[in-house]
This record gives C-alpha cells, structure tokens and sequence, in this order.
C-alpha cells in the first residue's frame, strides 16, 4: 500500500486564478526523502513546490523546482502561507518558516500576506554582448547577486522579450531578472529561470529581492509597486526595511487533489 499525501496548488500575487504564480504545496507530517520531492516537483511541472512540515511553533519549508532545490522562492512561500491560514491555521495570523535561507515570517493583513524576506547585495558588473546576446536587447546597467539583474530603459522591450534560453543558461547568476520603469507600477519586470528547468517565472518572489533594492535606491524612496510582465502577470507591494524586503500580495486556490505515491 503506498502513500497518499494532500497536494494544493495556489496562484500567488493574484486575487484570481489563471494568472499570478502557481506553486504546488505539500504539508506533510514527516519529510519525505529528498528524490521523491524532486521527482514530485519535476511530474508537477510548475515553476515550485513547496513542502512543508510543522517543527514546535514554526514550520520547515522546502521548495523545489523541476531543476532541483533552490534556497529562496517568494511565491511558494506566500501559497504555503495561504493554505496554512485558510485550511490548517485558519486563526492565526502569521506562520515562521524556518528555510536555507533563514527564519522567514508571513503576515496576514486581510487578504493580504505580507511577507519579511532578506535583501541581495547588488554588485554592478560589465554589460556584456553574451547578455545582449542572451536577451536580444543590450541593457543600460547590470547587477549580480544570487541572480543577474539587467536593467532597461524601455517597459515595452522588457514586455516583448524573447530570450534566448540556452545562451540565458551561459551568464552568470542563477536567474536572469530584466526590469524598467514601469508606466502605471513603479517598475515592471520578468525572470527567466532555465538553469532551474524553468523558462519563464510568471512572477518571482526572490527575483524581487534584487529588484526592489535596485529600485527603491533609485528612486530615493522605500516602498514601491511592482508589475511582473510575464503572460500571468502578477502584482507585488514592496517595502525595502534596511537589510529586508517586505513583498505582499494576494493568493487564489487553485486546486486541492491527492498524490498517490509508491
């Protein structure tokens, strides 16, 4: 008899479904072992899952691409968050997690999750043409930190991108992030990701941990509104707090099914 696990899938930054970021979410009474979860995240196909398990007051949370584990990921953590508050912890408002990138705090505020994630350091680094290249368009300025930043002038070239994947795999960092003023938000952004299995990030959570440092320095102010461009697209509400993020938004239920493991 194998083993049968709840899964949910929720769209993240999105009051609605079909748009946002969809993330899987596992809550699980013990871990499984790692290449299930991989193997999980790979049969999902989705740019995360997340699994998660309660330890004393808080939770560990893992989350997993299609290309293997990776250390932060905004919009799982903020669809875990959901699914705890509506379908576990329906009076609580706030969850720890506990995660390879430290403790990471959820707030409720409404409809509302706000969420308390750690700032990247931004090093500027040489325009390249392998980043022209990679992105068809040649960016003003570039950043490093986990993840490559390249900024634009134009919103509309970082709407109309088409990368091309196999040379985005040849820069350096682990996602490539591409940003602009934006004419309605603050900035508008997208994240490709196929070094992790992922062509495209409907909308990135980490990927704004270098986003918003970049943007609220250059803007001279803290909090600022964020559009991810992708096809789902995606609204975020960002705060820089010294060596912080704050990233809200809102989540959708997409689906609740179960797994049936060997």
């Amino acid at each position: 008899m194998g083993k049968i696990i709840r899964q949910y899938v929720a769209d993240a930054f999105t009051d609605r479904v079909f748009s946002g970021n969809p993330a899987a979410v596992c809550v699980l009474d013990e871990w499984l072992p790692d290449g299930v979860m991989q193997d999980m995240a790979l049969e999902n196909n989705l740019s995360e899952t997340a699994f998660t398990v309660r330890e004393g007051d808080k939770y560990r949370l893992r989350w997993f691409t299609p290309g293997g584990e990776i250390d932060l990921c905004g919009h799982a953590t903020l669809a875990t968050a959901y699914i705890l508050m509506r379908f576990y912890e329906p009076e609580a408002d706030n969850v720890a997690f506990e995660t390879l990138s430290g403790e990471l705090r959820v707030v409720r505020r409404g409809d509302t999750y706000e969420m308390d994630f750690p700032s990247y350091e931004l090093r500027p680094v040489a325009v390249t043409d392998a980043m022209a290249e990679a992105m068809g368009a040649r960016p003003d300025e570039a950043y490093l930190g986990r993840d490559l930043l390249c900024v634009l002038s134009d919103e509309g070239i970082v709407r109309d991108m088409a990368p091309d994947m196999d040379k985005v795999k040849a820069l350096d960092g682990l996602l490539l992030n591409v940003t602009a003023p934006g004419r309605e938000y603050d900035c508008v952004s997208r994240s490709f990701a196929p070094k992790m299995g992922v062509a495209e990030d409907p909308v990135c959570g980490s990927g704004h941990c270098h986003i918003v440092p970049y943007w609220t320095a250059r803007l001279g102010r803290d909090s600022l509104t964020a559009y991810q461009a992708s096809r789902r697209g995606g609204t975020l509400y960002c705060r820089r707090d010294g060596a912080r993020i704050i990233l809200a938004g809102k989540a959708a239920l997409f689906s609740q099914a179960e797994v049936f493991l060997p």
